[in-house]
């Protein structure tokens, strides 16, 4: 019987869960983004701080994103790429967030919006939805970031 009992509990559980991918078609703020499969060559000289621990670069080239990229290197293993369109407001001028640190805030006049870049989180502001994030991996010296 408790065999039983567990095994619907594990299959409700399955079938309740979402993955990332579905929580970021919720945010009604944010378009879909289009950058498929975007690589970053760390041996470029614009890209120097990413082979150091905490160092973090902007990337606005034309890679498929709202408004930008921003890559942070956690712990030289580790790296963290998100949108830098503020996932709380709807993509406008003032919309890209400016980044210190681990904290990126909204630059829009009265928005006091901030988000922890490890986390993803809003630290600050009114804002339900968190970063949005961009996998990422790193073979040699290459970074490629995939929807």
């Amino acid at each position: 019987m408790n065999k039983i009992v567990c095994l619907i509990v594990v299959g409700f559980l399955m079938i309740s869960c979402k993955g990332d991918d579905d929580n970021r078609d919720q945010n009604p703020f944010l378009p879909p983004s289009a950058i498929g499969s975007y690589q970053i060559n760390l041996n470029l000289p614009q890209f120097n701080p990413l082979k150091f621990t905490s160092g973090y670069v902007e990337d606005k080239s034309d890679n498929g994103s709202i408004r930008g990229i921003g890559v942070f290197n956690v712990n030289d293993t580790q790296y963290i790429a998100f949108e830098l369109s503020d996932p709380n407001l709807t993509p406008s001028d003032c919309s890209r967030l400016s980044v210190k640190g681990v904290m990126a805030t909204c630059k829009c006049d009265g928005c006091d919006n901030e988000y922890n870049i490890i986390t993803g989180q809003p630290t600050k502001g009114g804002g339900r939805y968190g970063l949005r994030f961009y996998n990422i991996r790193r073979e040699g010296n290459v970074l490629t970031i995939t929807d």
